[in-house]
């Protein structure tokens, strides 16, 4: 251990003079520094809300079908004579498309056109007779009778055997061939299937908070109606909605709805995806950027500067996101005052020092989102 006398040696030593000669110039540099780093660290960018016309879209996930999409089917039992169509082919309605060669139908056809023409064979000879007042009046209306019965049966041969030609009921696009010209089809058996491609049926689901909001609307005639294909490209052609399902789905919560698109150059088919863009114009909407608010525990937040500038924390509510911006539902008005940049480095009730920039510049620059 050190004596008394040995540490007061030490104490009033040379080097113990500079050391404190040191200490004493580093600590008002080092006070000075953190008051420049606690005063820096309260030097925020201010900003104010913006009323401005924005356009909402909201996307939906669709199924892209025809307006008409039917298989074709076989009426009667037989051989595939004639097919007289392509896969992809455009038809036009009333075109013929197969032709089945039945296997009883044309005899039966040939047998009933012969008692028919045997029954008007027997009419004429029995009218004959009756001018020659050797049969009475009620002979010949028996040989009519005949006649009708005769020629009735005929055309009901006559339409079984139409059954085995195939015509398009519609103009529409021909889909794969399901069977080869000789093949021996059955009865109901599928040929092929027709797609009436003019006008689209598009159906998406919806929400009920997004379809109560929907039918409240007094402007849901006024939307936007788009297609975005799978590609990330948009249909030219605008829709419209054309109808709402009866039911919700009790498992998903949502409601089919069905836009209708005009397809004048065929490029949507049955069975293709995409998204359903429905916009609407909201009038004077509050906005502000995302990266002007935070967020804890699932709510979130903006720091409003008051006329003592003083920093407070409040909770907003927004309805609707979109690239950078917030659209507020409640919580800021226009008149508020809010942190843009620098709101982790600062506290609730702390007076802070700001840079006020305009709200139309920062409308200008916005690219980033919430931090």
């Amino acid at each position: 251990m050190h004596c008394p006398r040995h540490l007061t040696a030490i104490k009033h030593s040379p080097l113990a003079a500079v050391l404190l000669a040191m200490t004493a110039l580093a600590l008002p540099a080092c006070n000075m520094h953190r008051e420049e780093q606690h005063h820096e660290a309260h030097k925020v960018v201010a900003t104010t809300p913006v009323a401005q016309n924005i356009t909402i879209t909201q996307p939906y996930v669709c199924q892209i079908h025809s307006q008409r999409h039917i298989k074709l089917r076989t009426l009667e039992m037989g051989y595939l004579e004639a097919i007289t169509v392509k896969e992809g082919q455009r038809v036009k309605e009333g075109d013929l498309l197969f032709t089945v060669r039945p296997i009883l139908y044309q005899s039966k056809l040939d047998a009933e056109n012969a008692e028919a023409k045997l029954a008007q064979l027997q009419l004429n000879y029995t009218k004959k007779l009756c001018e020659d007042k050797v049969v009475s009046v009620n002979e010949v209306s028996l040989r009519e009778a005949e006649l009708a019965r005769a020629q009735a049966k005929a055309k009901l041969a006559a339409a079984e055997l139409d059954f085995a030609t195939v015509k398009a009921p519609f103009d529409g696009i021909i889909d794969r061939l399901q069977q080869q010209q000789g093949s021996l089809v059955q009865e109901g058996e599928i040929l092929t299937t027709l797609s009436d491609n003019g006008t689209m049926w598009v159906y998406f689901n919806v929400p009920e908070a997004r379809y109560l909001e929907y039918m409240q609307d007094p402007h849901k005639d006024d939307l936007k109606v788009e297609l975005q294909l799978a590609d990330g490209s948009k249909f030219q052609h605008l829709g419209k909605i054309g109808a709402i399902e009866a039911d919700f789905n009790n498992e998903t919560g949502n409601i089919p709805f069905r836009a209708d698109f005009p397809n004048p150059e065929r490029l949507l088919r049955h069975g293709q995806t995409g998204t359903v863009l429905l916009s609407r114009v909201q009038n004077d909407a509050v906005v502000i950027p995302q990266r002007a608010t935070f967020e804890v525990l699932a709510k979130r937040y903006v720091y409003v500067i008051d006329e003592n500038d003083v920093a407070h924390q409040r909770e907003i509510e927004y309805s609707n996101e979109l690239d950078d911006i917030f659209v507020i539902e409640k919580g800021i008005t226009v008149n508020d005052k809010i942190v843009l940049e620098g709101i982790r480095q600062i506290r609730d009730g702390e007076k802070v020092e700001y840079e006020d920039r305009p709200s139309d510049h920062v409308a200008a620059n916005l690219k980033y989102h919430a931090e």
